[in-house]
């Protein structure tokens, strides 16, 4: 059993017993093939959730000061996550991405770049689009609906595929790429209503 498998099946018992994880859409999960995963983001703990949500591995985008301790930094690596600079346009994240869904893999985003109390958005960075498109790449929303207290209810809302296909062969700017990730921020945010 790899670190990955593991860590997941123990995480999983304790968070369901810890926060009573009730999913719904996995079957909107391919069992095979390139995709990418992409939730709203409010707590630390939302990477985890989502990982024992899906019952593939994913690969993480993870902040790179997540990067800095020697320790982290190797579990992180075994654990296939990888590090992003929040602060600009990291082409070696983008190039990491597009090495994970070149090998049929789940890729792991949260579209807001950091943790976000408040629904909004224009918050999504470009970046999501970019990966998806340049990746061929479909992306599953989701959404996390929790306060994250002890013993109560943590609904994972898994949503239907984006597929961005028709633009795949087109020439699009910095401004279409953010246009086409606030889209998919809001399908993120509506599935709290489902």
């Amino acid at each position: 059993m790899s670190l990955y498998g593991f860590a997941r099946g123990l995480l999983l018992v304790i968070f369901r017993l810890a926060f009573r994880i009730e999913l719904q859409g996995i079957e909107n999960i391919p069992d095979k093939g390139k995709v990418i995963v992409c939730s709203n983001h409010v707590s630390v703990l939302d990477p985890i959730i989502v990982g024992i949500s899906i019952p593939r591995q994913i690969h993480f985008m993870a902040k790179k000061e997540l990067f800095q301790n020697k320790f982290l930094s190797s579990l992180l690596g075994k654990l296939g996550a990888f590090p992003v600079d929040r602060d600009g346009a990291d082409l070696a994240a983008i190039r990491n991405s597009l090495k994970v869904l070149k090998c049929d893999n789940v890729l792991g985003i949260f579209p807001e770049g950091t943790r976000k109390k408040d629904e909004d958005a224009d918050n999504a960075k470009p970046g999501i689009a970019m990966i998806s498109i340049k990746g061929k790449a479909p992306i599953i929303p989701i959404y996390i609906d929790t306060e994250y207290k002890l013993f109560r209810k943590t609904r994972v809302i898994i949503g239907k595929p984006i597929i961005l296909e028709e633009y795949y062969d087109q020439k699009l700017n910095m401004d279409n790429y953010k246009e086409l990730s606030r889209q998919v921020m809001t399908t993120i945010y509506s599935l709290k209503k489902v």
